[in-house]
Order: C-alpha cells, then structure tokens, then sequence
C-alpha cells in the first residue's frame, strides 16, 4: 500500500479540482470558508482491514490539509479517523494526534456503523467509543456523527443510510447518559437531525417515559445539526423546532443532490438561500452562519481570531 508521502497528486491539480468545483460555487453563492474533510461516502471503512484503512485515512488527511494550506481563506480541515469493523477504536487514536498537532485539524468524522449498514458496532453511549471521547475532550473538537456508504442492499446509502444514522444517533444518545461522563462533548448530526426535528414530540415523549430529563437539558448542551437540508419547509421546520443555538449552517456542495429543482431554478443544496427565507431575525441568522460554529469549533474561532478575523 503506498504512503501518503507516495501520492502523486500535484498542487496544481488539486488547485484545478478545487477552484472549478468547491471554489467555485462557494464564490456563486457568497460562502466564504468551509471545514473541509474527506468525503463521507468514501470513507468506506467497511472495505479492507484496518491497515487499508489506516493508510486511506492518511492519504485522504494529507490531502485535505494540503487544500487547506493552498487555501487557507477558504478552506481549514477536519479529520476522517481509521476505523475498521470489530477493531478498537483506540487504534484511530494516533491518526486523530497527527490531524490536530500537525495539521491543525478543528473537528473529526466519526462514524457511528463502519460496518457499512449493519450496524455491528456498540451504541455511541457504549464505553467502546470512549477512547475517542477522551481525546476529543482534551483538544475540545466536535465529531461530526457521519455514516460512510451503505453496502446493505436494503439501505439507499444517502436517501436511507445517512439518515437512518443520524436518527439513531441521537436517539442512542437520549436513552444514555453519556453527556454526563462527558459534559463537554460536542456532536454535530447531519442531514438537519435526520428525523428528529419532524418527530420532536415522539422524542420528547420517549424522554419523558424513560425519566429523562427534558431534551433541552438532556442533550442541547451537547448536539448540533447542520442546514443540509434540501427545501424551504424543511428549513423553516428547522428553524421553528431546534433551538438556533442548536443550529449550524452547512451545504454539502458538492454532495448527494446535486441538481436544479424545477419548482426553484435553484440548486437543492444552495442552503444559503433557505436561510435567507427564513422566519429568523439577523442575529440569529449570524449564530446560524458564524457564531454557532465559533463556539462549537474552538479551534475554528481560534484560528480566525489569530488571523484578525
């Protein structure tokens, strides 16, 4: 297996790749910087063993950081981690270090079921996953809770997969008390919270019968969900049923959906323009584009504070 040092993909190449495809719609649609990790459903750590894993984590890393440093008024890098299905997560430890000290990594993908849609890993409250936990801790970075690609016939790898994670995911965390042994442990669901802004209530309700305390001091210190979500209702749902505090602006562009919705002339995932519709005031709508992830991603904050920003 080649070394990342071995990667043959120029800076002008990925200075191409970037600018006539990330780059460029950042600049149509008024974005100014994204955190830039490895695609989620090329993570794939269902696919070999651990040292494939290992070795495709790395190469993907550098490159981002490579980006980063090409880009750095636009883009600044988070970390895939090296799981591997049935290995312990304290093996992905090594590559996380290297992310943050050296590459100056503001947050981690951590993937909830890389078996790849079968979902033989322990829930995220399990104390498996806390060696993962503990370092996330003392760097204080989030994890972005994120799915890779389905291999389960059953499961539609973005129209199903994606959102059935982030479903569970929170709903792992609410029957656990896990954010009691981890007071400062951020999470960051994707996807708008999959289902959980629509079904409010039932998780609400599901809170209540378990003797949970109410879900706005169960979990709302410690999750967050991101705009990509691809129609103005859905936005507007968003908006209406999370707390903005809660709320992260986000596109995955470019991502699972792509195109041009008929009934907008508008790309699906230009998210900018569902937040502008939407029923917010301006100083909420700055917590939605900026100041939330200031304060979910410190290192983010302490990055643009050391450039005068």
């Amino acid at each position: 297996m080649p070394k990342p040092s071995e990667l043959k993909i120029s800076d002008d190449e990925l200075r191409e790749s970037i600018e006539t495809n990330q780059l460029r719609l950042m600049r149509e649609r008024g974005l100014d910087l994204s955190i830039f990790s490895p695609r989620a459903s090329f993570m794939a750590h269902h696919i070999g063993d651990f040292p494939v894993s290992s070795t495709w984590a790395a190469l993907c890393n550098e490159l981002c950081y490579r980006v980063s440093q090409l880009f750095p008024d636009n883009f600044i890098p988070a970390a895939m981690l090296p799981q591997s299905p049935g290995v312990d997560v304290s093996t992905c430890i090594p590559e996380l270090v290297k992310c943050v000290e050296q590459y100056g990594n503001v947050a981690i993908n951590l993937n909830p079921d890389p078996s790849g849609g079968h979902w033989t890993s322990p829930a995220l409250s399990d104390r498996y996953w806390y060696p993962i936990y503990e370092k996330m801790v003392e760097y204080d970075i989030p994890a972005m809770v994120h799915v890779s690609t389905s291999c389960n016939a059953c499961f539609h790898t973005t129209g199903a997969h994606y959102l059935n994670a982030d479903t569970t995911a929170f709903m792992q965390c609410l029957t656990s008390d896990l954010f009691h042994d981890f007071p400062t442990l951020r999470f960051v669901i994707p996807h708008g919270g999959g289902a959980v802004p629509y079904h409010w209530g039932r998780f609400r309700g599901l809170a209540q019968e378990m003797k949970k305390p109410i879900l706005e001091e169960h979990l709302l210190n410690n999750i967050f969900f991101d705009t990509c979500v691809y129609h103005q209702p859905g936005i507007d749902l968003l908006t209406n049923v999370i707390p903005v505090d809660n709320i992260l602006f986000a596109s995955e562009m470019i991502g699972a959906v792509r195109g041009i919705d008929p009934r907008t002339n508008h790309y699906y995932d230009d998210t900018k323009r569902y937040i502008e519709a939407a029923s917010v005031t301006p100083e909420q709508r700055y917590k939605i584009y900026e100041g939330n992830a200031r304060r979910v991603y410190p290192r983010l904050d302490a990055a643009l504070k050391q450039k005068g920003q």
